[in-house]
């Protein structure tokens, strides 16, 4: 659907959540933000983009807010539809942009080997037949700007959930356009119940993300998995997710201060997962990725210290 002029929101299905891409125009050409999956380009996009008249011609750009596969996964499909337009990402994306088994590697089993977790066999194989990917013509590194014609877009570096994540701040529309670079306290599903936690992963730059996006002053805020927040919500969607990051530290404190040993991640996030969310253990298991950027943070701030016990880190609390 057209939201402001020409911007426009495109919601896909994605098993019991959805994915929204955006699609800018102007007189000049068209910028779209996020493909989907694969299925996402035959199944939803280019059918939207015909009922509205759109002339794939007119399709410039497309980028990729960040690696994630149900976000990078219907690049092939849009590239064979229109093989003139120039594809982009985020400069530390980029090679999870273009290659599904690095993303795989480097993404969703990053923590295999560290901690102990990794995506079942089954959710692997679902990101390998949703996922097609393209090389990346260019890479973003924040500050480019892109002439619709009527308006420009301005591309943000905003780090967090991703290195090299990216938003579009259209200042005609007080529109920021964010993806997933700010996850509030869950993820949800397309109904608005609780999925699975808030996966930011370097809590440092994440948090400094959201306080640079709270000085936009953006009156429409536009993710990916949310619904829209406009006015008033969208400070408080940032504020909220702010505010939780204080939450999981507060929560990692006292589960490492009552412990009488040093514990693994996967110990400390049961321990701790029923009072950041109201998620299945399956799910909830998935803070692993918040928590783990919470622990890094604390020990560049000397009070977590990490070691190796069994061929997995484990975290004590030190500071007094």
């Amino acid at each position: 659907m057209q939201l402001r002029p020409g911007l426009h929101r495109i919601q896909a299905p994605l098993g019991e959540r959805f994915i929204a891409m955006y699609l800018f125009e102007g007189p000049a050409g068209a910028l779209l933000f996020d493909t989907g999956v694969d299925e996402s380009v035959e199944g939803t996009l280019l059918p939207y983009l015909s009922s509205i008249g759109f002339d794939l011609s007119r399709l410039r750009w497309v980028v990729s807010s960040h690696c994630d596969f149900d976000h990078t996964g219907g690049n092939a499909a849009l590239k064979a539809a229109a093989p003139h337009v120039e594809f982009l990402a985020g400069a530390a994306d980029v090679a999870m942009t273009q290659d599904v088994d690095e993303l795989i590697r480097g993404r969703y089993g990053e923590f295999a080997d560290s901690d102990g977790f990794d995506d079942p066999p089954e959710i692997t194989a679902l990101v390998r037949a949703s996922t097609r990917l393209v090389a990346v013509d260019t890479p973003l590194h924040g500050g480019e700007r892109f002439d619709l014609g009527d308006r420009e877009l301005e591309v943000l570096h905003v780090p967090g959930h991703s290195p090299g994540h990216l938003a579009v701040w259209d200042a005609a529309n007080r529109a920021l356009v964010i993806s997933d670079a700010v996850l509030g306290v869950t993820v949800p599903t397309a109904i608005g119940d609780p999925a699975f936690p808030p996966t930011y992963r370097d809590t440092a730059a994440y948090v400094e993300t959201i306080r640079t996006l709270r000085e936009y002053g953006a009156d429409l805020l536009l993710t990916a998995h949310y619904p829209l927040y406009e006015g008033g919500a969208v400070q408080e969607f940032l504020d909220e997710s702010l505010v939780y990051t204080d939450r999981v530290d507060a929560r990692i404190e006292a589960a490492l201060r009552a412990a009488s040993r040093p514990l693994s991640s996967l110990e400390l996030i049961r321990d701790i997962a029923s009072d950041l969310g109201p998620w299945a253990p399956a799910a909830a298991d998935y803070l692993i990725f918040p928590v783990t950027g919470n622990l890094e943070r604390l020990v560049t701030q000397g009070r977590v210290a990490v070691s190796e016990q069994g061929g997995r880190r484990v975290w004590e609390w030190v500071a007094r």
